[in-house]
């Protein structure tokens, strides 16, 4: 069985096949002192996203931040802080390449320290790399949003509900 079908999401798709689910998660915009961010190149859509990823049963939004960075990009963040969250519909509903729907529900972190290499797994992970926020690639709709409503919280320090 795969680590999906394992998974509290995998386990329920069975139940609901691709329908829509509501689903709690986390993002984290990892930011150097010289503002840029790190991006994956995600192995699902083959596009450039943040690290995320959605909670598991009997797991904090916090735990799952800091599982879902290690796992995507061998990194463990120290002292992520909260600074936005994510819910619209608009542009937190994503349809998979297998036709699976989930709107996410994430809260936004920023982590400007860390431990460890940065390490792609080839298969979740295809590449990572440091972009400057007005030098973005071709990305996740939500995810670019995200990056938008950083820049804001950058500027003002306001938490962002977006």
């Amino acid at each position: 069985m795969s680590d999906f079908e394992q998974s509290y999401l995998g386990r329920l798709r069975k139940l609901i096949g691709n329908r829509l689910v509501l689903m709690p998660g986390a993002r984290c915009v990892i930011e150097r002192d010289d503002g840029r961010v790190l991006l994956q190149l995600r192995g699902d859509m083959k596009v450039w996203g943040l690290p995320a990823g959605f909670c598991e049963a009997d797991e904090s939004v916090l735990t799952t931040l800091i599982r879902e960075v290690a796992e995507e990009t061998g990194l463990t963040i120290l002292d992520p802080i909260p600074w936005g969250h994510a819910s619209d519909p608009a542009t937190n509903t994503l349809t998979y390449p297998n036709g699976d729907r989930i709107q996410g529900f994430g809260l936004e972190f920023v982590a400007r320290r860390w431990d460890g290499a940065l390490t792609a797994d080839g298969e979740e992970t295809l590449e990572l790399d440091w972009f400057a926020l007005d030098d973005l690639p071709e990305m996740l709709p939500a995810h670019r949003v995200t990056l938008e409503y950083f820049e804001r919280y950058r500027e003002t320090g306001q938490f962002q509900l977006f």
